[in-house]
């Protein structure tokens, strides 16, 4: 199966959210630099790539822009 990309997250705060999110929805996904991103906090080039299955971007995308605009409603 085809993996694309579908995020990076900035801290494992962030990842942990997300890779939640997708579990509670049963989305499929793979996680690149998730402990390399750890070691080295803020660093941009040490993000932790969340993937997922074709079948799955959209879902998983709608799912995502959900998060953030919750997020950003409360944060404003």
């Amino acid at each position: 199966m085809q993996m694309i990309h579908l995020t990076s997250a900035q801290d494992v705060g962030e990842l942990a959210i997300i890779k939640s999110l997708l579990d509670g929805n049963r989305i499929a996904y793979v996680i690149h630099g998730e402990h390399v991103s750890s070691l080295y906090p803020g660093m941009p080039f040490f993000l932790s790539r969340v993937m997922v299955h074709v079948s799955d971007q959209t879902r998983a995308a709608i799912l995502l822009s959900r998060l953030r605009l919750s997020i950003r409603e409360t944060s404003a």
